[in-house]
């Protein structure tokens, strides 16, 4: 029996961080069988394509994530369980397309590297260096962006800007500018990150922030 199998038979119980790091590792290998070709809602409101693994599946996991990563789709493995085993969001998808991995993780401790967006404040001390300026294609490929302009034109926001911050060129802060998202009021902050991080891999680290003080910001 393929060790994916012997991982999704483990009880819930069982599953700690060194089980969630092989299931992921062992993922994209795997081979799937599509429950329903037409993605639905999850209990997040965001569309998942429904997977089943299967001895009898013949489809590439690798694939599937491939397709997913152009669309803007997540995806769940084995939903008709009590809990599925797995539920990735849209950049855990485009995450694996661009480095081959579900997680960037930590290669000495294997485990999840995953930052809380939830920063509702970004602020420099008076002379601070910063380094700044676009993000490069293989940070925020095209094709993702245009997913997020999409997702924002829905949200009535024409013309988001973004900038990728740094202070050390090793620790990286996605900013998006809080003018061009229309000045939510800060109380909506954590809930527009949060939306915002479903997009992105779960290392990124996401930031609302006003341009005032900072090199200029540029289009999505």
């Amino acid at each position: 029996m393929s060790k994916i199998y012997e991982l999704a038979a483990t009880p819930q119980t069982n599953r700690d961080g060194a089980w969630h790091a092989d299931f992921f590792k062992e993922l994209p290998l795997a081979n799937v069988t599509v429950v329903d070709e037409t993605p639905a809602p999850g209990p997040d409101n965001w569309p998942y394509l429904k997977v089943e693994l299967n001895e009898k599946s013949k489809e590439p996991v690798a694939n599937v994530l491939n397709w997913l990563s152009t669309r803007g789709i997540g995806l769940v493995v084995n939903p008709k369980k009590e809990l599925p085993d797995a539920v990735l969001t849209y950049g855990m998808t485009w995450n694996f397309r661009q480095t081959g991995h579900i997680f960037t993780t930590d290669n000495n401790t294997c485990s999840v590297i995953q930052k809380a967006p939830a920063e509702s404040k970004f602020e420099l001390q008076k002379g601070q260096m910063i380094h700044a300026g676009a993000p490069s294609e293989q940070y925020l490929p095209k094709y993702v962006r245009e997913i997020l302009q999409a997702f924002f034109h829905d949200n009535g926001v024409k013309t988001p800007k973004i900038l990728v911050v740094s202070q050390d060129r090793e620790q990286y802060d996605l900013c998006f500018s809080v003018e061009s998202l229309g000045n939510p009021e800060p109380a909506e902050h954590p809930g527009v990150l949060e939306a915002l991080a479903w997009f992105l891999p779960a290392h990124y680290s996401l930031v609302l922030a006003s341009e005032a003080g900072l090199p200029p910001f540029v289009e999505l």
